[in-house]
């Protein structure tokens, strides 16, 4: 079968979702199918002087004016659709009359521009955006969620007529696994650290959900303990913003708190491998990566005890209240005996994750959805 896979708007630098889509691809060509994957076109987003607000309205030129008639013909010789991000659901329409579905990864900022968190303020052009978003995503025939999580935000948006949803966990899109020691060692090297510092982990970005303030709130809780006193908390992926920098003051946490700032696959690899746990305390999430990651590095696991977080671990974490610092770190204590059982489990929990089961998952779905063609939109 021929499978056409809309991925994301290059400039919009989304690689977690360009990633998905790679992912997915190799799954499908290891099924038989041949399979291209499809990026809307980069025409005025690619000049490189264009910077925040400027780059974003041009690349609304891009996104939304030259790419439907680009992506109807890059895909016209296709016999199934499949756009790889809710976000760019209106893409659908461009697939006419072919069988398509549409990946649902989280509905966040659909709910936030609904006004679901009271903390998270959307401005006018965003709610647009996000009801068109979500108009689309409900239009469509087939759609499938990366956890239960994301399929219960789905079902919570309103009535949809002809919707099926499906639920197929991901895969780790990228390869991880133990580290060597010395490649552990030279990553801490590169920051300044140790070779024998103990510290807990966190990756992510800034967004709301991700509750880095609550991460380094709980780091501090933890630290008021004896046993944890000596303990650091390392911090990758985006820059901190102003208000990290002046929590870490407020916290008096000072060097105890390290900026790792965005690091590449390995280095990523290494530091998950080295950590005590990783610290992954989000309020919110579709589905988590980070939780796999580390499992597959034998990186114990401390998240929130909320799904999809608790759907995506399994037995291998240390739940906590994301909201609760202290009680937080009073839980982390009492269960941090566990940490060499929670590598086990978190090997253990790996198997549900397993690439053959997921593009055997995707294969079902696409016989339904060619069995169930859609009509034009």
């Amino acid at each position: 079968m021929r499978i056409a896979l809309i991925s994301n708007y290059i400039p919009d630098n989304s690689p977690s979702m360009n990633l998905y889509a790679r992912m997915l691809q190799r799954l499908l060509a290891r099924c038989g199918h041949a399979v291209e994957v499809v990026y809307p076109p980069a025409v005025f987003g690619a000049f490189p002087l264009l910077r925040g607000e400027p780059a974003k309205w041009i690349g609304y030129i891009d996104k939304y004016l030259l790419a439907p008639p680009y992506l109807r013909w890059k895909i016209r010789k296709a016999e199934l659709v499949h756009v790889c991000d809710h976000s760019n659901s209106m893409y659908l329409r461009c697939a006419g009359g072919k069988p398509r579905v549409i990946t649902c990864h989280d509905l966040i900022a659909v709910l936030a521009a609904e006004n679901a968190y009271a903390a998270v303020e959307v401005r006018r052009t965003g709610k647009v955006l996000q009801r068109w978003i979500k108009k689309e995503l409900l239009r469509a025939p087939h759609v499938i969620c990366v956890s239960r999580k994301t399929e219960a935000d789905l079902q919570s948006l309103g009535p949809a007529k002809a919707l099926r949803s499906h639920v197929i966990y991901s895969p780790l899109n990228r390869r991880f696994g133990l580290a060597e020691r010395a490649e552990i060692e030279g990553t801490l090297a590169r920051l300044q650290l140790d070779p024998s510092t103990n510290y807990l982990f966190h990756v992510s970005g800034n967004g709301f959900y991700k509750n880095r303030t609550g991460v380094m709130k709980i780091f501090a809780a933890l630290r008021k303990k004896p046993e944890f006193g000596a303990m650091r908390l390392v911090m990758a992926g985006k820059p901190w913003t102003r208000e990290l920098k002046t929590l870490r003051g407020s916290l008096c946490l000072g060097d105890a708190a390290v900026e790792a700032g965005a690091v590449s696959d390995q280095d990523l690899r290494a530091l998950y491998s080295g950590a005590q746990a990783l610290l992954f305390p989000s309020l919110q999430e579709g589905f988590g990566w980070p939780v796999l990651e580390a499992q597959a590095c034998g990186c114990p696991v401390i998240t929130s005890n909320r799904p999809p977080m608790t759907e995506v671990a399994g037995e291998g974490a240390i739940f906590i209240d994301p909201d609760r610092p202290e009680a937080a770190a009073a839980t982390i204590a009492r269960d941090w005996p566990r940490r060499a059982e929670l590598r086990q489990l978190g090997y253990d929990n790996l198997k549900r994750f397993a690439e053959d089961e997921a593009a055997a998952e995707y294969c079902r779905v696409y016989q339904e959805v060619l069995a169930r063609p859609a009509h034009a939109g």
